[in-house]
């Protein structure tokens, strides 16, 4: 085997990794040398992301884009797993409906900018461009709400029926929403900061730790014939590998019943294997806590402060790779409704999510808020990482909602499936399916709502 630098796939992974490790310890450099950044609230790993992202743009450097989509495929299941494998202190504070009002916000909100996105591409067709395709609106919840994955199946689908550039807009539409979600996710923070509402992040870096949270009663020991690091990393990459193992054999028997109806299913659980991979972990962590119930296992194998440090380093990886892949050059002249749909999203997400989070989490409204806009902005790691400012240590149930949520959300969410495909038939069907999901959006808000009022009846 050649060892030298003429083997580019032995050492690319190095190289992109190197890049990416260089660009988080600048970026930590000027955060703690400058006071405005700190005082920004900017995450260290955005700013990294940022810097890359600048410098590809400016052709000083070249990264491997494929190897950067894997990294953020990779690190949103891994860093979910192992939060899901926690020991759980305690219960929620939402009630036993928090995962289905939940799923309802996040679908709610995937239909408000349905809405939002159809009225915009509608009113420009029929006014000052005649020729853009009248459902391109309904790229802003998949861009937004459900990450490039889906914007770029749907946007190539709407390709094939006429949209020039569909695909590339819809990737687009991602990539700006991932900005949304990190510029005004990081703006919300420092007015919430400013008012009160929420400790700036640089406030905590001189707190005393709370050394219970190092370890629990009856753990294994720190570092036996095996550190306890890699016990942590272990549970969570055999859970990885479970994940694959069980996402193969439901879409091979999809498959085998049903090739049309696999087209559709297969993308979802391949695009949302993070929740097969919590749900897993979950398992996981439950069959143990039975077994050393049982006495079948003397010690708890978890350590929720290691696994915290993992789920970090995988969602800081995955944030500056998302930043990194960006390609501003996807646009093709469609700017006009490319900038509505961008500042539609952010501001009707933001609106709607303010209303429903503050009937939804109670004594963690600000935690649940920002949590779920980084989320249907960006992607679910962008939702982490702004929820890590103000909660840092991950103690409220906000990032576990959007797990159960988004699983919640895959079955409430099916009629969106309908309505992209259902608007792309005539002009008509998209009248037709703006009045659907709106009826549906008010449908999943009165669920909050009421479920909101009944909790409150009962205590």
């Amino acid at each position: 085997m050649d060892f030298s630098a003429a083997n580019t796939a032995l050492w690319n992974v190095v190289i992109q990794l190197g890049v990416i490790a260089g660009a988080i310890l600048i970026a930590n450099f000027l955060r703690q040398r400058f006071a405005f950044i700190r005082k920004s609230l900017l995450p260290t790993a955005v700013l990294a992301g940022f810097i890359l992202l600048i410098l590809k743009q400016l052709g000083v450097l070249r990264m491997d884009e494929d190897f950067l989509e894997i990294l953020v495929y990779h690190c949103i299941a891994l860093g979910f797993i192992a939060m899901s494998l926690r020991v759980m202190r305690g219960g929620g504070r939402g009630g036993d409906l928090t995962g289905p009002k939940s799923g309802a916000i996040i679908v709610g909100t995937y239909l408000i900018q349905g809405v939002a996105g159809l009225v915009i591409t509608l009113a420009l067709s029929y006014t000052v461009m005649p020729g853009l395709f009248k459902a391109a609106g309904l790229l802003l919840p998949m861009g937004f709400g459900q990450g490039p994955g889906q914007a770029n199946n749907v946007g190539a689908t709407y390709e094939s029926l006429g949209f020039a550039g569909g695909r590339s807009f819809g990737l687009a539409v991602a990539a700006a929403g991932y900005i949304c979600a990190c510029v005004v996710g990081v703006v919300m923070l420092n007015i919430l900061a400013r008012r009160g509402a929420v400790s700036a992040g640089d406030r905590r870096t001189d707190e005393a730790p709370d050394l219970s949270f190092f370890q629990d009663d009856g753990e294994i020991a720190v570092s036996d014939s095996i550190d306890k690091l890699s016990v942590q990393l272990a549970m969570v990459l055999l859970v990885y590998l479970l994940t694959y193992l069980v996402t193969w054999g439901l879409t091979s028997g999809v498959a085998a019943i049903s090739e049309s109806l696999a087209g559709t299913v297969n993308t979802l659980l391949w695009g949302f294997n993070f929740i097969v991979g919590s749900a897993l972990a979950i398992l996981v962590r439950t069959l143990l806590e039975k077994a050393k119930a049982a006495g079948l296992v003397r010690r708890q194998y978890q350590n929720n402060y290691l696994l915290n440090r993992l789920s970090g380093f995988f969602f800081d990886i995955m944030i500056v790779a998302g930043i990194a892949s960006i390609d501003l050059q996807d646009l093709h002249g469609l700017w006009l409704p490319f900038i509505l749909l961008v500042a539609a999203g952010g501001i009707v997400t933001w609106l709607y999510l303010k209303f429903v989070c503050r009937r939804a989490y109670g004594d963690y409204y600000y935690e649940g808020l920002i949590s779920m806009y980084g989320m249907l902005t960006g992607t679910i790691g962008s939702g982490v990482l702004l929820l890590r400012e103000i909660d840092p240590n991950l103690r409220t149930p906000a990032a576990n909602n959007l797990i159960i949520g988004s699983s919640y959300g895959i079955v409430l969410g099916a009629p969106m499936l309908v309505f992209v495909g259902l608007a792309s038939r005539s002009p008509a069907m998209c009248f037709v399916t703006l009045g659907l999901a709106a009826v549906y959006h008010i449908a999943l808000t009165v669920f909050v709502v009421r479920a909101h009022r009944k909790k409150k009846d009962g205590e």
